[in-house]
């Protein structure tokens, strides 16, 4: 058996300096939450080639006394715990007493400090862990660390930094962080000579994020500020319609300590779902302020892992209170209008500069025969595929330029920009002659008037309210709307089928569907298993009885096979499915007043913002912009 050996000192402080210091970064977090500790309210980092040749890191935090600076740089040597108790209620950033000794094995530092109540201050040198100078000098108050030749007498770590443009970014992210979570302090940043950060410190987060994140980001966020038992969660998310391809917007921190908790990001997310677009992640800026004594941050020497106590109760309330702050501060997104380029209008002459004036086309468009809100009529559906919220007598009038306005009487001006909502209820009848009759529009409350402006491509209505113009996806608002009252009844009306249908899957949708049965049956469909992985379908959701089926299924099976627990997640992937493929589709034909009841389903309902896939809705085109784009108003 080989000899057990007792490590030199050298050596094993080399190995606790790999657990803390990694690059330049590592250095710079370490010793910038040793100044916050200290009660600084200004801090400056500059640094050169990336950190890796020279950090310098000054504060006008309360300092260290000339007695105690080589205390400072012994290993375990700390202010911020004296009894094992204070473990259990860390309330400083920095507490193992590691930052500096480690630093100090692999590094060449000197050290300017000086207390509020001492008139001369402390010169400190210390190079590969071994003092080199110890006197008393003359210097501002607070602490100024220069640390110079990062890895200078370990070689083989030094082969592992990136480049400096990298070691430098990777400093710049962990300042912007920790300015963000602490915008009562006033940071800087220097890279090679050039100030790159430069944060107010008026202890408003929204300043630090405009100056770490920029306006483009902080003009998209939504404010949250949410508490529950004893659970407070604070800070800005974005808006849905603003989420980001990547993860990388996202910061957490915990009694404003920088942290990777798994816990807030699944929350945050989850609260993002059916509203964010698939494939998309929130970028948001959140604190979890909990009390000390349940949470474990000593599980990681970076101190950047944290153990709650009661995760659940963490989930719960972040998940709430982003769900919350999305559904009352989120607004539909506006449209960027642009000037048109007139060398690429048709006919355009760039000789004379003259702009060839052509005969609108006659454009054949269907108009109702009335325009009343309650209709009873008896009609013959001519085969159509389409899933009508219900048919109308049209007929085609051969106009210029069609306008059809549906207006209601006496509106109250006031009752949509208070955002007072409504609910159109719509009742149905369609015999086997396929005839519709009876059809109402019940409105709750008077509404601002809505001018149905058209269609454009068959896929987005237009339409004027108030003082805007929105253009809606029809498929996308169908879906949503579909999806919406399939969660509210948490059930689907269910249809059999006059011959039932035999579906053949793979092995694994076949388990997936099989084991689902009951989530199956919530949803409107009815099947059993015929064996070698074929399952018999005897019933469909009612809003399904046009369609394909097995293609239905097969799409069915595959949102089962998203490994997931949680019964109204599955559920939800369900109910998607089956809105989607019921709702009507982009390009098929859709008449005036299905088009009109569309739009103010959309318009007055908060709850329709987004399509299932977390795609917009409508989009907003207001009339001051347009007339600034005209010229009209400056």
């Amino acid at each position: 058996m080989p000899k057990i050996n007792l490590l030199p000192l050298h050596i094993s402080e080399l190995i606790a300096a790999g657990e803390v210091v990694e690059r330049p970064a590592s250095v710079i977090k370490e010793l910038v939450e040793n100044s916050i500790d200290a009660g600084a309210t200004r801090i400056t980092v500059e640094i050169q080639r990336g950190g890796i040749l020279y950090m310098r890191i000054t504060d006008n935090g309360c300092g260290i006394s000339f007695e105690d600076v080589p205390l400072a740089f012994m290993r375990h040597a700390t202010s911020k715990i004296s009894t094992d108790r204070d473990l259990d209620s860390i309330a400083t950033l920095g507490f193992r007493g590691e930052a500096l000794a480690a630093t100090s094995s692999v590094s060449k530092i000197e050290m300017f400090t000086r207390t509020p109540n001492s008139d001369i201050g402390t010169h400190y040198l210390i190079e590969g862990g071994k003092e080199t100078l110890y006197e008393e000098s003359g210097c501002p108050e607070g602490t100024t660390i220069v640390v110079r030749d990062l890895f200078y007498n370990t070689p083989a770590r030094m082969k592992f930094l990136k480049k400096d443009v990298s070691e430098g970014n990777a400093v710049a992210s962990v300042i912007d962080r920790l300015a963000i979570s602490h915008p009562e302090i006033s940071f800087k940043l220097i890279r090679d000579g050039k100030q790159t950060l430069s944060t107010t410190g008026d202890g408003k987060l929204e300043s630090a994020i405009y100056s770490v994140l920029g306006r483009d980001f902080s003009k998209s966020l939504i404010p949250v500020n949410s508490e529950n038992s004893g659970v407070k969660v604070s800070g800005f998310i974005c808006k849905p319609v603003f989420c980001r391809q990547s993860r990388a917007g996202q910061y957490t921190f915990l009694n404003s300590r920088l942290v990777h908790s798994g816990t807030v990001t699944a929350a945050v997310e989850q609260a993002y779902k059916n509203s964010a677009m698939v494939g998309k992640f929130p970028a948001f800026v959140i604190n979890v302020e909990v009390p000390f004594d349940t949470v474990d941050v000593n599980v990681h020497p970076a101190k950047t892992e944290i153990r709650f106590a009661d995760e659940k109760r963490i989930f719960d309330t972040v998940f709430y209170a982003v769900k919350n702050a999305i559904n009352l501060g989120d607004t539909r997104p506006s449209i960027e209008i642009k000037p048109v380029n007139k060398a690429v209008l048709p006919n355009f002459n760039k000789q004379n500069a003259e702009y060839k004036q052509e005969k609108l086309p006659t454009v054949e468009i269907p108009v109702v025969k009335k325009e009343v809100e309650t209709v009873t009529k008896s009609s013959r559906l001519n085969g159509s595929n389409i899933p009508p919220f219900y048919r109308e007598n049209v007929e085609n009038v051969s106009l210029t330029a069609p306008q059809v306005i549906f207006e209601k009487n006496n509106v109250d001006d006031s009752s949509f920009s208070n955002n007072k909502k409504y609910t159109v209820d719509i009742d149905i009848v369609v015999d086997d002659d396929s005839e519709v009759e009876n059809v109402e529009s019940v409105l709750e409350e008077e509404l601002p008037e809505i001018r149905l402006i058209g269609e454009a491509f068959r896929t987005y209505i237009v339409v004027e309210c108030e003082n805007s113009i929105f253009m809606i996806d029809k498929h996308a608002a169908h879906e949503r709307i579909l999806f919406n009252k399939l969660k509210k009844e948490q059930t689907a009306e269910t249809q059999q089928l006059l011959a039932p249908v035999t579906v053949r899957l793979s092995k694994l949708e076949h388990e997936a569907l099989i084991s689902n049965v009951e989530l199956l049956e919530k949803s409107g469909f009815e099947v059993e298993d015929f064996g070698n992985s074929s399952i018999i379908v005897r019933a469909v959701p009612s809003t399904l009885l046009k369609e394909d089926v097995i293609a239905v299924i097969n799409e069915v099976a595959e949102a089962l096979l998203v490994k997931n627990n949680v019964e109204i997640e599955a559920l939800d992937r369900l109910y998607h499915t089956v809105a989607c493929k019921a709702a009507i589709k982009a390009g098929y034909h859709t008449t005036n007043i299905e088009l009109l009841d569309l739009a103010k389903r959309v318009l007055f309902d908060k709850d329709v913002m987004y399509c299932p896939h977390g795609r917009p809705v409508a989009y907003e085109l207001k009339k001051i912009d347009l007339e600034k784009q005209f010229g009209r108003i400056q």
